[in-house]
């Protein structure tokens, strides 16, 4: 009876004494290029393949939350609450995150990248679909929206400021939420949208905007990464690194898969996985990269000082302790990675394929040209656009649909909707060229003695 009294006592005590850890992460769900920090970490359950059991941990017992958020600026608010340990944003709400743990007496710091652009993709302007104007130095007086404090709006005033206008005087800046601002350009109530990912590509692929500026013509690095409570950080490293594992093995598994991954973002965000996957298939749009490159740190720094001048801050942050690459150069370890290598490779996700008429390997993407046809799981690849449109009018002739068409900007390698691309057909009818803007296009076609046409006519067959 002693026995067995002394073994519930030790059983209790034990039990009593198992500590529970929370790991509560905000995700960014519709914005897409956080997928690998978040939402294909949670749909996949691979948080709880990498959370230690060994050591301090032993008996550990884990509650994991997950809270979804439209923008960096609510789960910021919780993260200063205490009622998040980690959050995945951009680098404009990502700094407004360190400013605001530091107004509040704490911090946060910037533990990895998830994905960007050196160059500023990813970030873009739209007009409304029937809109006359076809690029941004044609909006001047106009009224443009923009999401307040985020990455686009930082671009958007970088854009402005190049065309040597004033935004306050020149033009009319007005805060929207990408939910609102669809509806604001169906209705034309304003000229212009600026907007983070993936709004710039949604809304032209739903049908009411058109892209007319990428952020990429800025010339200035965008991201968007994973922030964790510094203090929390200090006390449990080991979580934070399996963390950073998880979203490493997100990024393997839709590298490998990204049609099946970007029907799994379609299913759980509503964001179509057409523009999923313009973002996340082969020579996408922008790049998966968890790495802290220059650029990237540039980006922070720069969001730093831009909330500066918007008066939305007035922390005076050091970007080189804001941002801390210990726990992904840890998590690369033990996923025995090269983080060095990485840092080092600015390559956008390979494509290993051959074209789908002539089955020879596909060796130069400046015309690649890329059909998904409905019902079909994968994506069709094509070494230039000539072939392309005349399968995609062989395919619709037999009956089946394109759910999309994806095309390359000969001048800068961004990738495009074809729907919402120029084209330029040379005066032989064989070589076509396709561009985001229209007057790109036009001079392109001058060298050539060529022809400037859209989608709809390439397609039609009256244009070659």
């Amino acid at each position: 009876m002693k026995f067995l009294a002394l073994s519930l006592l030790l059983a209790f005590g034990s039990a009593h004494a198992a500590e529970t850890i929370r790991v509560a992460i905000g995700t960014q769900d519709t914005t897409i290029n956080c997928a690998t920090g978040g939402l294909l970490i949670r749909e996949l359950h691979l948080l709880e393949k990498y959370l230690p059991h060994d050591g301090k941990y032993k008996d550990v017992r884990y509650d994991i939350e997950w809270k979804n958020f439209t923008s960096g600026a609510p789960l910021t608010n919780e993260m200063v609450a205490g009622k998040l340990d980690l959050g995945s944003m951009a680098d404009f709400p990502g700094s407004f995150n360190g400013a605001a743990h530091a107004k509040a007496g704490k911090k946060s710091i910037f533990i990895a990248v998830l994905s960007g652009s050196t160059l500023g993709s990813g970030n873009g302007i739209v007009v409304p679909k029937n809109s006359p104007v076809q690029s941004l130095a044609e909006l001047k007086g106009k009224t443009i929206s923009v999401p307040f404090a985020s990455t686009a709006h930082g671009m958007l005033l970088r854009a402005v400021k190049a065309q040597g206008w004033d935004p306050e005087k020149d033009v009319n800046i007005t805060t929207q939420a990408p939910e609102v601002a669809g509806s604001a350009l169906q209705s034309n109530k304003v000229d212009a949208h600026a907007d983070f990912v993936p709004f710039a590509e949604l809304f032209p692929h739903r049908g009411f905007a058109r892209k007319i500026y990428d952020g990429s013509q800025s010339q200035a690095p965008t991201m968007h990464g994973s922030l964790v409570d510094a203090a929390y950080a200090k006390k449990y490293p080991e979580i934070v690194v399996a963390y950073l594992r998880a979203a490493i093995e997100a990024d393997r598994l839709i590298a490998a898969e990204p049609e099946k991954y970007s029907e799994l973002i379609a299913k759980v965000t509503g964001i179509e996985a057409e523009v999923n996957y313009l973002f996340h298939g082969p020579v996408g749009l922008q790049t998966r990269d968890f790495t802290w490159k220059p650029e990237y740190r540039q980006a922070v720094k720069t969001s730093i000082e831009t909330l500066r001048l918007l008066k939305r801050t007035d922390s005076d942050i050091d970007v080189n302790s804001f941002i801390d690459d210990t726990f992904i150069r840890t998590a690369f370890r033990q996923a025995g990675l090269d983080y060095g290598k990485q840092l080092k490779n600015y390559e956008k996700l390979p494509l290993k394929a051959k074209d789908a008429v002539t089955g020879k390997p596909i060796t130069d993407f400046r015309h690649l040209t890329q059909i998904w046809v409905q019902g079909e799981p994968l994506v069709r690849h094509y070494a230039s656009a000539t072939t392309a449109i005349a399968e995609l009018r062989r395919l619709e002739q037999s009956g089946k649909k394109a759910r999309t068409v994806y095309a390359h900007d000969q001048g800068s390698g961004l990738k495009l909707l074809a729907g919402d691309a120029w084209f330029v057909v040379a005066a032989d009818g064989k070589d076509v060229s396709a561009y985001l803007l229209k007057a790109d296009a036009q001079t392109q076609a001058a060298k050539v003695k060529g022809k400037v046409v859209d989608f709809d006519t390439l397609k039609g067959g009256k244009a070659i």
